[in-house]
């Protein structure tokens, strides 16, 4: 089992817990993580791109000159692809569908390889709980310099367990993302500098990865 400080909100040590190996020092399988990066950024597209096609745009209805003697290529409408102008063929439609799918083991092994890269690199903190008693951005802030976060910043918590003002005191820090114990992913893990953890998310989190190997 790998050993980790638990830091209270002013950085000073309170304990120290074990994290299980299977969760936190597997070896990173770095093909898993960049499948799991790939699905996460496609399934957040949003399909808003549209283009006109020849029946669609403004006029064009009547044919621009008749069929022959004019010397010039035939033309049945001033709208045809290629004509300036004209609607654009094989366009996006507004209705393409970027969702994709991940096997759960997969899935899995990249969560817990991404953690494992984190944990590798020195790159995660966990903290006993986090608790103001009124929602302040400054009190956040002197949290995070407390525990020493420099840059982008990736805080994780449990759900039943967190304090409401410590959630409305993080959202207006830029460089902090949130996420719920049960809702975190690889592409958030990865795009972060520091990983925040509470120690009922950490416990939480390798329950269910460890948990969700066995299925």
């Amino acid at each position: 089992m790998a050993k980790v400080k638990v830091l209270n909100q002013q950085g000073v040590e309170v304990e120290t817990i074990d994290l299980n190996d299977a969760v936190f020092s597997i070896e990173p399988n770095n093909q898993a993580m960049f499948d799991a990066v790939q699905v996460y950024r496609s399934n957040s597209r949003q399909a808003t791109s549209k283009t006109k096609t020849r029946a669609e745009v403004r006029g064009g209805g009547r044919k621009p000159w008749r069929q022959k003697g004019t010397g010039r290529a035939r033309h049945g409408s001033i709208r045809s692809p290629q004509w300036v102008g004209g609607g654009v063929a094989f366009g996006p439609t507004g209705k393409q569908n970027f969702k994709l799918k991940m096997n759960k083991k997969v899935r899995v092994l990249a969560l817990k390889s991404a953690l494992s890269t984190k944990f590798k690199d020195n790159a995660v903190i966990v903290v006993d709980k986090v608790e103001f008693e009124e929602p302040k951005t400054k009190q956040m802030v002197a949290t995070l310099e407390a525990l020493k976060v420099e840059g982008k910043a990736f805080f994780v918590f449990n759900e039943d367990t967190i304090n409401d003002n410590a959630i409305l005191s993080s959202l207006n820090i830029p460089t902090l993302n949130l996420a719920y114990s049960d809702q975190i992913n690889v592409y958030d893990i990865l795009n972060c500098k520091t990983l925040i953890l509470t120690k009922d998310a950490a416990q939480e989190i390798q329950e269910v990865l460890t948990d969700g190997a066995q299925e």
